[in-house]
């Protein structure tokens, strides 16, 4: 992917960036579904190192899951899409085992796409004064995304990793990593932000 760097932006002050992991559940990463370009065992792989690199930094790490307390608390609008039913089974909403046991990590759970939404993300933010986040999980074009776009409209400068996250299909990550991401935000590789943290 190639991108435009600026050497001031590359340096992220830990103090004032998050890292905020979406959606890397078991009934999502270890789904058994197909995700490209990235299989769900590569996302949590890459986004462990990152947790560790931030915890090391002493920087805000945020763990992002979608839960249900019966159903009803979940979106259901009319689409042209036929959509499932989702069967939730036994442990499905929690973190994969990678990351369940993350230090001093602040967990939010969310009902619909994005985590902003009806959460105190944005508050626990603005209270740390972090200006900052480093978004990646699963899925590109649904849940990272969504999350994205809503960090846009707080102020939030914001970086994506790129290989960090995954979607359904090649062309739906591709897409939004293309045309999407580039106007909101910077596109990174995990190794470029774990090195630019200060």
């Amino acid at each position: 992917m190639e991108h435009v760097k600026s050497t001031e932006a590359e340096k992220l002050n830990a103090e004032k960036t998050a890292l905020v992991v979406i959606d890397l559940q078991t009934g999502i990463a270890n789904s058994g579904r197909l995700l490209a370009p990235y299989t769900g065992e590569q996302v949590v792989q890459k986004a462990s190192k990152l947790i560790d690199a931030f915890t090391q930094k002493g920087a805000f790490v945020v763990l992002v899951r979608v839960s249900s307390v019966d159903g009803k608390d979940m979106l259901k609008p009319y689409t042209d899409m036929e959509m499932n039913q989702m069967q939730w089974p036994e442990g499905w909403d929690r973190f994969v085992p990678e990351i369940a046991d993350t230090q001093i990590a602040h967990t939010i759970t969310k009902r619909q796409w994005g985590a902003f939404f009806g959460t105190d993300l944005d508050l626990q933010l603005r209270r740390r004064g972090i200006d900052t986040i480093v978004l990646c999980g699963i899925s590109t074009s649904i849940g990272v995304d969504t999350t994205a776009r809503e960090a846009y409209q707080h102020g939030y400068h914001q970086i994506f990793v790129e290989d960090a996250m995954t979607a359904s299909t090649k062309e739906e990550h591709d897409y939004v990593c293309k045309y999407i991401f580039p106007r909101i935000g910077r596109i990174r590789t995990s190794e470029e932000v774990a090195l630019s943290l200060r």
